[in-house]
């Protein structure tokens, strides 16, 4: 019963995302000076929320400073609206997870990628060694790390180099085009990163990773340390609410088709431990990362994004989860209807 119920929650929202890509849920948010507003008012609502602190697991970003806030919405058709640290770059971390899937998904189609990861919510931290086994050692998911260190073993490639060199093109072309790199949290990172080894072993033991494992991990972490700003982050977000077209370049980086099947991932599990409750609170499409950032996406309208080091016990920015819901619910943007 447990499998089936999850299975029904994840047609259930596959369904509900198509709709709001057929769709449009209102037609307020199309409102330039609405968006404006609703922008303004949550970065001002919570810019001074001390709570939470910055991912002190990895060294390096222990020593961001904790009360960077930006907000950003950019638009399918390539309006940018933001506010506070709009253009400071932080590592990518988490957020990575979805375009590496993104990458997988249209370089070899989806089979490998069902039979090798699975698209399950785990329920569980993005780092539980639990989950791998509950689940019968498949890591369950892209989104979480030893799913998201599998991803990226799919990638076709000859070397280190190449696999690591496709990955940031394709990152590349869901932002501007000039990502920066955090070499300082790449090495931090690199340094204890011992569990996420442990992953890619298991995986490499249990036949679904073909790759070297500990090659496939530091392309992961080099992955993960991928300098973005929330602006740049917007932009990737966006290119998926527009279908898979870059809104500022007009350039298609992903088929439509597989469009709806990241979102879906994205909504069952791109809030680690916290999806259900992210979805029941703001119902749409998200990804965090422990550097701080959040991308939410609103198909055939906008990305919304957050970006504030100071996280709560799931790894999730507190005033960017709670940025981004004001203006989903402000603008009437959930997917599910907005109950009102």
């Amino acid at each position: 019963m447990k499998l089936y119920s999850r299975a029904v929650l994840i047609l259930a929202i596959q369904c509900a995302i198509l709709a709001g890509c057929a769709t449009p849920v209102s037609a307020a948010p199309q409102d330039g000076a609405a968006i404006e507003a609703a922008v303004k008012a949550a970065y001002e609502k919570h810019k001074g929320d001390k709570s939470g602190k910055n991912a002190d697991y990895i060294p390096e970003l222990a020593k961001v400073p904790s009360d960077l806030f930006a907000v950003v919405v950019v638009t399918v058709d390539g309006k940018i609206t933001s506010v506070g640290d709009d253009s400071h770059p932080f590592s990518i971390q988490s957020c990575s997870k979805v375009f590496t899937m993104c990458h997988v998904l249209q370089e070899s189609g989806d089979a490998d990628l069902l039979e090798k990861i699975g698209v399950e919510p785990t329920g569980l931290p993005f780092n539980s060694t639990t989950a791998m086994g509950i689940y019968k050692e498949k890591p369950m998911n892209p989104l979480v790390n030893a799913g998201a260190i599998g991803t990226v073993g799919l990638v076709k490639a000859s070397s280190s180099a190449e696999r690591w060199s496709k990955i940031l093109a394709t990152y590349n072309a869901f932002a501007d085009g000039k990502l920066t790199f955090e070499d300082g949290v790449y090495k931090s990172e690199a340094a204890t990163n011992f569990r996420n080894r442990a992953f890619a072993c298991t995986l490499y033991n249990n036949g679904r990773l073909k790759e070297e494992p500990i090659e496939v991990t530091d392309v992961y972490t080099k992955a993960c340390s991928v300098g973005v700003t929330a602006k740049q982050l917007a932009i990737m977000g966006a290119t998926l609410a527009n279908g898979g077209v870059n809104p500022t370049t007009g350039k298609r980086v992903l088929d439509a088709k597989y469009v709806p099947k990241v979102l879906a991932v994205m909504m069952t599990a791109g809030f680690y431990d916290e999806s259900g409750m992210w979805s029941y609170r703001a119902g749409v499409p998200a990804k965090t990362g422990v550097g701080g950032g959040i991308v939410a996406v609103v198909p055939g309208k906008m990305a919304i994004v957050g970006f504030c080091p100071r996280l709560n016990e799931a790894g999730n920015s507190i005033r960017s989860t709670h940025a981004i819901e004001d203006i989903v619910n402000g603008l009437n943007l959930n997917l599910f209807g907005s109950g009102k």
